[in-house]
């Protein structure tokens, strides 16, 4: 069978900060090693100088380009003009595969996506959700219309992929069973991911790593670690790192409550430097669909500590002692006090990185997803397509 020509490949998504954007940073690295031609389209006006140097690291893989227009979070008249610009940056560009990540990535992905089609140029048009707007529930009207857009979009879609069976789970209850092909192909994370991360000499307790927003329950952490402290009868020491739009708003709480000289704040860094400071980490989310950064706190050899929420129990195991209720900060903080306390604690209740190896990583969800685009685009040659080793 004769081999096919490497594919031309675009990922869409607004901000360039989180989860998404490593996601779409592994898949550009190992598609590209593979001998496809990458490019990648997001948001402007997001991002700071932390995730200009990341987008250095892949700068070298994208052949196709790093493309930045401004996209605002939520809808307004101004995606008209982004709708257009896009869809001339894309035809420019001439891509086999369209993939847009997150609710706004989708958008633009699929609408520039059939833009081509009714000009008669084929392309595989792919929309990944992580989370996004299935955080948004069908009681509210404002949920109502996001999640029958969605649904309305399947039309302009060639197909869905879910990071997590929660993810799947949770589209088929709020938006319908999907009607169009659909894959589960889990969050993965790259070999050099999978190597323990000794803790500095001035190593803090616990650490928080992510966005500074209430999401992701950052005033969990703080109200859980007053309370440690109060099962122990002893003071302890916190780092919460990252930046957000409720940075000050955290920081007044931790002065109110007599915190702000145990839990430090740091900008957002490099996980690996982060994790060097601690050896338990704190995901204490509300929502989740499958976040990154408990797979690589495992992967690091870190104890997490995390909500029971999204795909995470499908990581951590549905039973896991490490798993907590979401919201709940009595309950984090029993963790919390079990973890520093129980000799062995981490040893019994983590699951071993073979484990998590074998599921959650990189080369093994970028070969699932470019199986998908090659069948999308080339059913006859999909088995041709140059692999990712």
């Amino acid at each position: 069978m004769a081999e096919q020509r490497p594919l031309r490949i675009l990922h869409c998504f607004r901000s360039p900060v989180g989860g998404i954007f490593r996601h779409v940073r592994d898949l550009v690295e190992e598609h590209s090693r593979a001998g496809h031609e990458i490019g990648i389209i997001c948001d402007s006006s997001t991002g700071g100088e932390y995730e200009d140097s990341l987008f250095d690291d892949i700068r070298p893989f994208l052949s196709l380009g790093l493309t930045r227009i401004p996209i605002r979070r939520s809808i307004s008249p101004a995606d008209a003009k982004v709708l257009w610009n896009t869809f001339k940056e894309i035809r420019s560009l001439r891509p086999d595969v369209l993939h847009g990540h997150g609710a706004k990535g989708g958008v633009l992905a699929r609408l520039a996506g059939s833009a081509l089609r009714v000009n008669r140029y084929r392309v595989a048009r792919l929309y990944t959700a992580h989370g996004g707007s299935l955080h948004y529930s069908r009681a509210s009207m404002l949920g109502q219309f996001v999640l029958r857009m969605e649904r309305l979009q399947e039309y302009f879609t060639d197909a869905l992929v879910f990071i997590c069976e929660y993810e799947r789970q949770t589209y088929a209850t709020k938006v319908g069973r999907p009607r169009v092909t659909n894959r589960l192909i889990y969050n993965g994370i790259g070999a050099r991911d999978f190597s323990d991360i000794p803790t500095r000499s001035d190593a803090v307790h616990f650490i928080y790593v992510g966005m500074l927003r209430d999401l992701k329950g950052p005033d969990i952490f703080i109200d859980a670690f007053a309370k440690t402290e109060r099962l122990l009868g002893r003071p302890l020491s916190a780092l919460m790192i990252g930046d957000g739009p409720d940075r000050d708003r955290y920081r007044e709480m931790m002065v109110e409550r007599g915190l702000g000289k145990r839990i430090g704040m740091l900008p957002a860094m490099r996980v690996k430097d982060a994790f060097s400071m601690a050896q338990n980490l704190v995901v204490p989310s509300r929502a989740e669909a499958m976040p990154y950064i408990v797979l690589e706190g495992l992967g690091a050899g870190k104890t997490v500590i995390a909500s029971r929420v999204g795909g995470i129990p499908e990581v951590l195991g549905a039973e896991s002692p490490a798993l907590v209720t979401p919201g709940d900060s009595d309950d984090l903080a029993r963790v919390m006090a079990e973890a520093l306390t129980v000799p062995g604690w981490h040893d019994k209740v983590m699951p071993s990185p073979d484990a998590v190896k074998s599921v959650f990583s990189a080369p093994v969800m970028a070969r699932e997803v470019l199986k998908l685009y090659g069948e999308l685009v080339n059913p006859a040659a999909a088995q041709a397509i140059p692999a990712v080793s």
